[in-house]
């Protein structure tokens, strides 16, 4: 193809557009996410992989910051920055690459390491870190051999978030509540841990002090997986409520973006403590 011709289609009204320096899209009206991730890949190179928030996307983890495809490419790699595409130079290129359809993945930990780094917000990280461990996406091992091999470089928030996890936190509204036990100075309780009444299992509160037979749920649908995992949770608090073999409070997250949690009249039932029972963390 001559250059007068290609002109010709990227021209104002043409039936080409240029999403990046080199590269056309041939077809008009806006381009799709992947398009746009192919392009990415077509700019960054041989190699290049999809990384952060938009390979979360693909691994259906939640994250926001969908607008800038973030690409990982061999250190010795010299492109610019342009427009939506974020170039991330590495000697630590990984030794597996996932796909999704024509698209280069990084793996799961990779992805979620790189994002949390990102983040500046910690309950954003909290938010992004539990779905992913709760979800099974990756284990606690995997994001702590990121940590360690990664840059040190804003990994502070990744770092406390990880701790929190292993801990037993699984979501952004148990973090909140773990601050709030914090600055209330009361005694650390397990968090998400087995309740058994013999062999038959009860339920996996958020919160349990063993020795006051105290749990607390979070009754938030913005932080469960679904409105029919919130569902799940309510079917819960009425088995626990039924069994009447230990006090229970739920307490609920304040509107959205208020970063807290509260607890007000009317959110909790208490109930008398349990007699022998066993829980496992």
């Amino acid at each position: 193809m001559t250059d007068r011709m290609l002109h010709s289609r990227v021209r104002e009204g043409g039936r080409w557009q240029v999403l990046l320096p080199g590269v056309y899209l041939t077809v008009t009206g806006a381009p799709t996410l992947q398009q746009k991730e192919m392009a990415a890949l077509l700019y960054a190179g041989p190699g290049s992989l999809i990384t952060g928030p938009v390979a979360l996307f693909h691994y259906s983890i939640r994250s926001s910051g969908l607008e800038v495809i973030h690409v990982l490419v061999p250190a010795r790699v010299q492109r610019r920055r342009v427009s939506l595409v974020q170039l991330e130079r590495t000697s630590r290129m990984p030794e597996q690459v996932l796909s999704s359809g024509p698209i280069r993945l990084v793996p799961t930990a990779r992805a979620m390491a790189y994002t949390a780094r990102q983040l500046d917000c910690l309950r954003d990280v909290r938010g992004v870190v539990g779905d992913a461990v709760q979800r099974g996406h990756c284990t606690l091992r995997q994001l702590a051999d990121e940590l360690s091999n990664g840059p040190v470089r804003h990994s502070a928030m990744f770092r406390s978030v990880l701790t929190e996890v292993s801990e037993g936190i699984r979501s952004a509204a148990e973090g909140d509540l773990r601050d709030l036990i914090t600055r209330a100075r009361l005694p650390m309780p397990l968090f998400n841990p087995s309740l058994c009444d013999g062999d038959a299992f009860i339920a996996r509160p958020d919160a349990w002090w063993p020795d006051a037979g105290v749990a607390v749920e979070v009754d938030s649908r913005a932080w469960h997986l679904s409105p029919e995992a919130w569902e799940r949770t309510m079917h819960r608090h009425d088995l626990m409520e039924a069994l009447g073999r230990m006090s229970y409070l739920s307490c609920r997250r304040q509107r959205q973006g208020s970063g807290g949690i509260s607890l007000g009249p009317g959110t909790g039932s208490f109930l008398p403590p349990p007699a022998a029972g066993r829980h496992s963390g």
